[in-house]
């Protein structure tokens, strides 16, 4: 113990042993629903008959090994008291938009649930890569200082509204509508039956009102235990809204459920470890779409990793004479090797999360609260097999409550000043009515540089923004 004090530099940071535990604990509770949430976002990206068995499974073990080789690197390469986990608006993106785009991207008729998601793997790899060579060469500081402050703010606000638009359909609040895209369940229809029909097979799925019902209840919890600071307060919604929807009868308990855990690591080896798949590059690939996947991860990891370490660290006096946060430029390589080790493993990509400010505000300031967090995402693994047991509504709650969360960013742009603010706006606004957020990204940028250029203000764009721009117009194109 006495060894792990003088490596961490406990003392030296005005901490101890067991301030440095707790806060791991602490983090790791806060962190633990985005684990959850994360297998039931990409198992839900397909209808129910089309889902590949075992998928749920070899995600949540991949999401572990992930957080936990993430979680790692901050402890012993940054030593900062921060963890990585699977980021809930890039899985959303990933789920929500990469795998159901990967047939068009591919320029294939039909991709199987397995398919696409080897296949999203494999851009989850290649930006990963791109982010790693970036840092190594100097490149990410200078795409990080030429998008403009706005926009960044934007990306962070546009990012929630599409996490909430996911929970909210997940939940079965918003249901699709023939009239009008989109509109709300009718909460009259209380255990009575089925809301919509299956876009692919035309198969009925039941999106009982009562669903809904329980995912605003979650919210409500969530939200109050928030407000009252009660540590795990969206790990505790979650379970409280799985364990209503079985004892309101909205969802059963699956036939196949098992202890049986060397049966799900099974999975996670035939489905998920390096299995990423790159037959999608062949004669009849879509590159811009492809280029707009890349784009997407490479830039919202980066900006994403980059605001959470230093609005964490400024917030709580770790950072230099200069105001730089401490350890920040370790940190961020950290976080672009854990990108390309999800693509590797089988999760969506990992991520500086913002709960691990939960455990600095109760006094981690070093490493070894990463390495603690990190310990218990592997003790997580044991969990597997219940995974299953976690229904879409129950994950809802907590991705609407962090769309909410995120949005506050919104606040910060600046409204004053038009060849801001529109730009900003656009970026909000196409991310969840598009459901991507790479075109909320490329509009944005697009329109920000064509406004500044229009209004005699072209000196406020970096020339590296302009190539940015190009390339996310060369994906429309292509």
């Amino acid at each position: 113990m006495e060894k792990l004090e003088q490596f961490f530099g406990v003392k030296e940071k005005g901490s101890t042993v067991r301030t440095e535990v707790m806060a791991g604990f602490t983090t790791f509770m806060a962190t633990l629903f985005t684990i959850i949430a994360i297998p039931n976002m990409i198992n839900g990206a397909f209808p129910v008959e089309l889902r590949e068995p075992g998928m749920v499974y070899a995600v949540f073990i991949a999401a572990c090994f992930a957080s936990a080789f993430g979680t790692l690197l901050k402890a012993f390469y940054a030593k900062i008291p921060f963890v990585q986990a699977p980021g809930m608006g890039l899985g959303s993106y990933f789920a929500g938009t990469v795998m159901g785009g990967m047939a068009i991207m591919a320029g294939a008729d039909y991709l199987t649930h397995l398919q696409s998601y080897q296949m999203a793997l494999a851009i989850v790899f290649i930006a990963g890569a791109l982010f790693t060579l970036s840092t190594l060469f100097g490149i990410r500081e200078a795409i990080v200082n030429a998008v403009p402050r706005n926009i960044k703010l934007a990306m962070g606000a546009g990012i929630g509204l599409f996490i909430t638009l996911l929970g909210l359909r997940f939940s079965g609040i918003v249901i699709n509508s023939p009239g009008t895209f989109v509109t709300m369940v009718n909460f009259s229809d209380v255990g009575l039956g089925m809301d919509y029909v299956g876009e692919v097979t035309g198969v009925f799925y039941g999106r009982r009102a009562m669903g809904a019902i329980l995912a605003i209840v979650g919210l409500l919890l969530i939200t109050i235990l928030s407000i009252k600071k009660v540590k795990g307060a969206i790990l505790i919604g979650v379970i409280t809204t799985t364990v209503l929807n079985y004892l309101f009868g909205v969802v059963n308990l699956p036939e196949n459920f098992s202890f049986n855990l060397g049966e799900r690591f099974s999975y996670f080896f035939e489905l998920s470890f390096f299995q990423f798949d790159f037959s999608f590059i062949n004669s009849n690939t879509q590159w811009g779409t492809l280029l707009a996947f890349i784009l997407a991860f490479l830039f919202v990891n980066m900006f994403d990793a980059l605001g959470t370490i230093f609005g964490i660290s400024a917030a709580n006096g770790m950072v230099d004479e200069k105001g730089e946060a401490i350890g920040l430029e370790k940190g961020l390589t950290a976080d672009a090797i854990g990108t390309a080790a999800s693509g590797i493993l089988g999760t969506s990509t990992v991520t500086t999360v913002v709960s691990s400010a939960s455990g600095i505000s109760e006094g981690g300031r070093t490493g070894l609260t990463s390495l603690v967090a990190a310990i218990l995402f592997l003790f997580a693994l044991v969990l597997a097999p219940f995974v299953v047991l976690i229904p879409n509504a129950a994950v809802a709650p907590a991705l609407i409550y962090v769309g909410f969360l995120m949005v506050s960013h919104v606040k910060e742009v600046d409204f004053t000043d038009p060849t801001e603010a529109v730009p900003a706006f656009l970026t909000v606004v196409i991310m969840p009515l598009s459901f991507s957020i790479a075109n909320g990204i490329a509009f944005g940028l697009i329109s920000y540089i064509v406004i500044k250029a229009c209004t005699g203000r072209i000196k406020d764009v970096k020339p590296l923004a302009v190539i940015i721009a190009a390339l996310f117009v060369l994906q429309y194109i292509l």
